[in-house]
């Protein structure tokens, strides 16, 4: 049996500006592709001034690739090709494989005021780029909640947690994706599969993120384990809040631009070039 995962590195989230002009911060992105395979990129967005988010996300592809918009707080209406529209609130996940081609809006509702969640860029292996898009709706009333003897709250969005599966099934990465809180002098630990890559993204509060103890991890900061099998996580006079997030390494080569990931930079090229001549999808915007 594989022993525990100790901490490989350590990233703290950078200022970044996004669509139309939305400050928020980049966990890690574009030059941290091998060290999080099949993960590219990971936003949290967090911020109670309007005008840092207002401006939103306007028209705009992707393809290749999954997002995973988690909300925390206030709320975002989407809209997209496929037809869908709705709104995603406080508690709720949207899972939205672009595979070969959407087109979405994402725009912030400022009447909230607060507004924090994240988005997660999930690879999609070559053999799936050119998937039928799809869109997943999840609630946050659907999605099941763990609390442990000592306290321990968990989240299961996505994968598996103490015998408890998330609603979010059937996605190409096999991945899991946890919101775990560990209350003050407590020590929390998760077996993990070997071959997948593992991170943990801190929400709120701090601890120690393997038994060595060092150094000390707190908010907006992102974890990338080594190998091995169980994460263990340790508070002291505070909680800590965090994602959980691991999945089966692609191990492909990797294209970006901007929205959209490929494996060639021939098929980025003909992405584009297809969205600019208006037969990057089948069905028009509705």
């Amino acid at each position: 049996m594989p022993g525990e995962r100790f901490i490989h590195r350590i990233l703290k989230s950078k200022p970044t500006l996004e669509g139309a002009g939305v400050r928020l911060k980049r966990a890690f992105g574009f030059y941290e592709v091998t060290l999080f395979d099949p993960f590219l990129l990971l936003d949290d967005f967090h911020s109670d001034n309007p005008d840092d988010y207002r401006a939103g996300f306007p028209w705009h592809p992707h393809r290749g690739i999954e997002t995973v918009t988690y909300m925390l707080h206030g709320s975002i209406d989407h809209r997209d090709s496929l037809g869908n529209s709705g709104t995603i609130h406080a508690g709720d996940v949207q899972w939205m494989t672009a595979g070969s081609g959407i087109i979405h809006s994402e725009m912030p509702d400022e009447r909230s005021g607060m507004l924090r969640g994240f988005q997660l860029w999930v690879n999609l292996p070559a053999s799936h780029k050119m998937m039928t898009p799809r869109y997943r709706d999840i609630t946050g009333d659907s999605i099941p909640r763990v609390t442990m003897e000592n306290g321990v709250d968990i989240r299961v969005i996505c994968g598996t947690a103490e015998n408890v599966t998330g609603p979010a099934q059937d996605i190409v990465a096999g991945p899991r994706y946890l919101d775990i809180t560990v209350p003050p002098g407590n020590m929390f630990s998760l077996a993990t599969e070997p071959d997948h890559t593992v991170l943990a993204y801190v929400v709120t509060g701090g601890g120690y993120f393997d038994r060595k103890r060092n150094p000390f991890v707190r908010e907006d900061h992102v974890v990338a384990f080594g190998s091995g099998g169980p994460v263990a996580v340790t508070t002291t006079s505070e909680p800590v809040r965090f994602l959980l997030i691991s999945g089966r390494p692609l191990g492909e080569p990797v294209a970006w631009h901007g929205p959209i990931v490929m494996n060639t930079r021939e098929e980025l090229e003909r992405a584009f070039e297809e969205y600019n001549n208006g037969t990057f999808i089948r069905e028009p915007l509705k």
